[in-house]
Formats: structure tokens, sequence, C-alpha cells
């Protein structure tokens, strides 16, 4: 397997979250769902379970399992990963980008 680029910037990713995600997502504990679900906690968890959101039912029932590369793929286009989410965001096609913004969720969504 062909080595990945460096490992995400947390700052950087902070930068990325506030211009891309923030009108849609919120990251802190006991935050309020948006047009997105809060994503507090999510790391580890499978996709659709965040409490007191409606998610699509193709969301719900992808299985998927959020972690470093699952979250890596999707985010690069989360229509084509999960077809059928109701997710209106077209994607990051930055692959540093993607890091940097996973590792800044890692620490500020994991409890």
């Amino acid at each position: 397997m062909a080595k990945k680029a460096k490992a995400g910037n947390e700052k950087k990713g902070a930068k990325v979250f506030k211009t891309k995600c923030s009108q849609c997502h919120t990251v802190e504990e006991g935050g309020a769902h948006k047009q997105g679900p809060n994503l507090y906690g999510f790391f580890g968890r499978q996709s659709g379970q965040a409490e007191g959101y409606s998610y699509s039912s193709a969301n719900k029932k992808s299985g998927i399992q959020w972690g470093d590369d699952t979250l890596f793929d999707y985010l690069e286009n989360p229509k084509k990963y999960i077809k059928g989410t109701k997710m209106v965001f077209a994607g990051i096609k930055k692959p540093q980008e993607r890091k940097d913004l996973i590792a800044y969720l890692k620490s500020t969504c994991s409890p």
C-alpha cells in the first residue's frame, strides 16, 4: 500500500471546520443539531446514531463505522460514499485538508 501524506494538523483542521462545516454542524458535547447532526462522540460510532437527529434511511442503513479511513473517503464525496444521504456538501477534494479536518474532529469530538 502506498504511503499516505503526512498526518493531519489539528489547527489547520479547525479552520477547515469553521469554513466548510460549522454552518451545519456543532462539535461540543451536548451541542445542538443544526442542518446536520452534532458531531460530539461520533468517532467509532455507527453512522446515523446521534440521538435526536433525523437521518436519511440511507445513512442509518449504511452500517459505516466512523474512523479515520471511513471519514477520509466520506469527506471526499459524501453523496457518492452514502448514496441517498441528505448531506448537501460537495466534499473536500484535497487529501491533506481532509486529514487536517479529521485530526481536529478527533480531538474535539472525543469524550
